[in-house]
This record gives C-alpha cells, sequence and structure tokens, in this order.
C-alpha cells in the first residue's frame, strides 16, 4: 500500500486534517475529522471495555497467574512541578538535536539516516532528510555534492550500510553533508532539547508559576496509588488504567500521525506482588499482542521485540515493544504500538523518596551538592499492606502503554485495500475499500431506499431510525446505489442495507457484506439482531 493514496484518503473522507490548515497548518498537529473521530473513539472505547469494563475480576484469565481487578482514573494533564523533577523527566527526558547553520533547520540526530561514500579522492558522510528511498536520496545528493551526473553513479564508492548520524563521532561532523545542506561541516555539536511543553500556572509568569504539559499519562496513576488504595477495596494485583492527552515538543514530528506532539495514550500501571511480577510481565506482553489480532492486524505485521539489555532503562528489568510494520517504513521494518515495560517498583520508590538513579547495580536516591536528595519526593508511605498475609511492601509495576493515535493510524494502514468490484453497469472497476474490524468501524450500517419514490424512503428512515438507538447508521438517498455502495467502503462501513420493492411486500431488506460482496435478505424485524451479532 503506497502511503501517499492513505494520506489523501484520509483528507478527501474526512479522517484526518492537519491542524490549523487554512493558516498554513502547524507540524505535529492533527485534526480527527468527522469518520476518523469515530474510528478513534471506537478503538478506545474498544480497549476500555476489554482491558476494564468487560474485565472478570472473579476468573482468571488464560496465562495470568491470578484473578485481578481492574479500575479507572482521569488525571490532569499539568500536575505539580515536583512529579515531574522526582520522576527524572525533568532532567532526563531529552533528545539529542542538530541545528544547521546553512538551512536554519533543526533535526533529531539519531532519525537523521546517512552513509559514507568516496569520489574524486574524497570520503564524506551524505544524509538525507526523506522518509522514504534512504538509498536513492542518498545517491541523488552525493551525486549532486561531487558535481557528478546520474551515468557516472558507479564512481561513488560507498563504504558501509545506511546508518544513523547519532553513530557519527561529533569530531566527523566537518565531513558530514546536511539532510538539507549544499556544503560539508554546517551541523552543529548535539545538544540536550528537553521535550516537555511549558506553560505557567496563575498570575505568576517566572519560575515560581511555571508548570508542564504532561509527557505521559503513567505519573498521574502513582501519584493517586494511595487515594484508590483508600478509596476502594482493590487488593493487588489490580490494574489502574487511564486514557487521555500527552505532549512532546518533539524536534522533528513526521511520518503523518505516527510521530505527533499532541497525542493520546491508553495506559494501565499493573501492581503485583515482586515474587509474580516476572509472570504478570509476560501475561501483559501476550495479552496485549493479542488485542491487536483480535480487532483485525495482521500478525505478519506485527511482531513482539524485547529490549536489550543496552535499550533499558535504569528501572527497567525487560520491556518488550509490541511492533507494526507501518507502510512508510523500509521493507523489514517496524514502528513501536505500544510498549509493556517491567518497571519494578522505581515510581513507587520514587514518590515516596526522590529521584532515583543506578549506582552499582542498585537504585538510589540522587543526592545534591549539599548531600540531600536533588529532587526531594512526596514522603507519602506508599507501600501496601496485605490484609490477608499482613506483609507490606511496595508492589511491581507492569506498564502497558499504547498510542491511541498510532493504533488509529496502525488500523487505518491495515484498513486500506483496492480491489475489483462491478458497478452499477456490472462493469468491473478499482474500489477502494476500508475493512475495518465490525468494533471499530466509524459507520457500522448505511441504509438506501433504492430510489427515492414508491414509499421506499419512508420505510428506509423507518428502518434508520429502528437501527440508531443501537449502532452508528448513516442515511443516504442521493444517486445511483452502486455510487452509494462505494461511497460506503471507503468510509469502512462494514453492512449496507437496500430497501426495494420487495422490501414493500415481503419486509425482507438486502444485506450487503462490505468485504465479501454478498448480499442476503433478512426481516426489517431481525435486523437489529442480526447486525449487532455481526459487528460483535
Amino acid at each position: 500500500m503506497e502511503m501517499d493514496k492513505l494520506v489523501s484518503l484520509c483528507k478527501r473522507r474526512g479522517f484526518l486534517f492537519q491542524s490549523s490548515e487554512i493558516y498554513g497548518g502547524l507540524n505535529g498537529f492533527w485534526d480527527y475529522g468527522p469518520l476518523g473521530v469515530e474510528l478513534k473513539r471506537n478503538i478506545k472505547e474498544a480497549w476500555w471495555r476489554d482491558m476494564v469494563t468487560g474485565h472478570d475480576d472473579l476468573a482468571t484469565p488464560a496465562g495470568a497467574p491470578e484473578p485481578y481487578e481492574m479500575v479507572g482514573l482521569d488525571c490532569t494533564i499539568i500536575m505539580h512541578p515536583q512529579v515531574w523533577k522526582v520522576s527524572g523527566h525533568y532532567d532526563l527526558f531529552v533528545d539529542k538535536m542538530v541545528d544547521c547553520r546553512e538551512s536554519k533547520k533543526r533535526y533529531r540526530y539519531d532519525q537523521v539516516p546517512g552513509r559514507w561514500v568516496n569520489a574524486k579522492g574524497q570520503k564524506i558522510f551524505v544524509t538525507t532528510g526523506v522518509e522514504e528511498n534512504h538509498e536513492g536520496d542518498l545517491e541523488q545528493r552525493a551525486l549532486k555534492f561531487f558535481n557528478l551526473r546520474a551515468k557516472d553513479a558507479a564512481d561513488l564508492v560507498w563504504d558501509g550500510p545506511v546508518i544513523s548520524l547519532a553513530k557519527i563521532d561529533p569530531a566527523n561532523y566537518d565531513k558530514t553533508l546536511g539532510p538539507d545542506a549544499k556544503a560539508l561541516g554546517t551541523l552543529t555539536t548535539p545538544r540536550d532539547f528537553n521535550l516537555m511543553f511549558k506553560t505557567f500556572v496563575g498570575a505568576l509568569s517566572g519560575e515560581e508559576g511555571a508548570a508542564y504539559l504532561r509527557p505521559e499519562t503513567a505519573q498521574g496513576i502513582f501519584v493517586d496509588f494511595k487515594n484508590v488504595l483508600d478509596s476502594t477495596r482493590v487488593r493487588v494485583p489490580f490494574g489502574i488504567a487511564q486514557m487521555g492527552k500527552s505532549f512532546r515538543n518533539e524536534i522533528t514530528p513526521r511520518n503523518f500521525t505516527f510521530r505527533s506532539r499532541e497525542f493520546e495514550q491508553m495506559e494501565i500501571e499493573f501492581f503485583c506482588h515482586p515474587s509474580s511480577s516476572r509472570q504478570w510481565y509476560q501475561y501483559w506482553r501476550d495479552r496485549r499482542l493479542s488485542w491487536y489480532t483480535d480487532l483485525g492486524l495482521a500478525s505478519e505485521r506485527l511482531q513482539l521485540r524485547e529490549h536489550h539489555q543496552d535499550e533499558l532503562s535504569h528501572y527497567s528489568t525487560g520491556t518488550a515493544d509490541i511492533e507494526y510494520a507501518f507502510p512508510f517504513l523500509p521493507p523489514g521494518e517496524f514502528g513501536e504500538l505500544e510498549g509493556i515495560a517491567h518497571r519494578g517498583d522505581f515510581d513507587l520508590r520514587s514518590h515516596m523518596e526522590g529521584k532515583l538513579v543506578a549506582r552499582d547495580g542498585k537504585l538510589v536516591v540522587e543526592l545534591g551538592e549539599d548531600g540531600k536528595p536533588k529532587w526531594k519526593g512526596s514522603g507519602k508511605d506508599l507501600s501496601y499492606r496485605d490484609d490477608l498475609t499482613g506483609e507490606r511492601f511496595l508492589p511491581h509495576v507492569i506498564e502497558p502503554s499504547a498510542g491511541a493515535d498510532r493504533g488509529t493510524l496502525a488500523f487505518l494502514c491495515e484498513a486500506y485495500h483496492e480491489d475489483q468490484a462491478p458497478d452499477e453497469k456490472g462493469e468491473m472497476q478499482t474500489r477502494v475499500v476500508m475493512k475495518f474490524h465490525p468494533r471499530i468501524a466509524p459507520i457500522k450500517a448505511a441504509v438506501f431506499p433504492l430510489v427515492k419514490k414508491d414509499g421506499m424512503p419512508e420505510v428506509a428512515q423507518r428502518i434508520y431510525r429502528a437501527l440508531k438507538p443501537h449502532m452508528t447508521t448513516f442515511y443516504d438517498e442521493k444517486g445511483a446505489v452502486g455510487r452509494r455502495y462505494r461511497r460506503q467502503d471507503e468510509a469502512g462501513t462494514p453492512y449496507c442495507l437496500t430497501i426495494d420493492g420487495q422490501s414493500l411486500t415481503d419486509g425482507t431488506v438486502t444485506v450487503r457484506d462490505r468485504d465479501s460482496l454478498k448480499q442476503e435478505r433478512i426481516h426489517e424485524s431481525e435486523l437489529v439482531a442480526a447486525l449487532r451479532e455481526r459487528i460483535g
């Protein structure tokens, strides 16, 4: 599937628009249109239903060590600044960036691909800013730099594979051709760039009123951990789920909505006994992967990748990413959909004691020059006491953290298909169809009168109103029925209902399946039950 076709469809049919487009747009921010907002809401509702409200607290799910409970939270976007200092975001939530003195552009240096090349007795590291076909653009840029023609491409001697600028010693930047530069040596030395958006609370605009838009939803769960324990009857093991907006000031947002500055997360912080945390980590890895396949992502385009030791955060004893083969990535490469992290007791300890750092294989409170905690914790006791055994301990945490926007993008990519189908004249035409799982499809059913006469619109409107309280339903009586089918295929509507002359005599309706194109007649009185069963 070509990504350009999907991007075009998303705008044309109202799935996604660039934010503030009439003013030239704002990079890294996206608006969901009428179809897009329904798709994203359905994905979030499926997640909340499957993870929280539909969870059976009394049964032991397959692969789980024991039964567990699930509850929810909705925390504020702006929190006390100390939260982010204790969690490490204030000091450590940074990306390395480089600036180009020539183009005046800024880049996240680990996202700049490049390759060493020799020509005319000179060796340089040429980089590219394109998102696809890296090799092709690198060759074009190298030819242009060395003043060679396309027929002279054999004069370019490549040294090694395409690698990230992050793997190049800054001492070699004088031999580096920036992504949008014509001369060598225009890139600055990498420096830290904090990803948190800063704002001010109240009338004070100085540092005393400084606050931050949250870069993740997890910390709100940790600081409310004791409140949840005190206000409910939950017992470890249990999970707290939250959906909500997060904000990261990405240096170079790109790849459509994959890397945005404003996005929505669906996170669970699962609290368990330290002795069983490895089993729970395995359970949540498998559980979350199966959720995506159950909703229609192809297993061959998904992978569960365990992080190598050098990739792990200083507090993590294990992290796995659920990754999807997005079409904007080179063949064989995958992009992160969701991370499942074994966080140990790092978060609860941090909010008790202060910011933690690794020392000699252990987590200890980081001290300032005065010998006191650099960033002091709350001092509140966040340990858990088991009322059955009397044991007191700090629970370990397993964190499945999913992106609602990345999930929506993956389901859009997976759904896009082109095939051949007959038009209203019976001639085969190319059909664009979005094959969403019925649970997440923006519109579940569309109702058409075959013609706008003979009482068919009245029957169609009656059926539309009968379906509307039970599912998202669309009514359309404009144009040839074949064109109406095509419009709904592009919207991803799984079932189209046509009222014709036979409907007026026996009360049956033609139900057309989006994917198979099969049609069957169902009595009007049975439509709600039949469609609800098929949608699931």
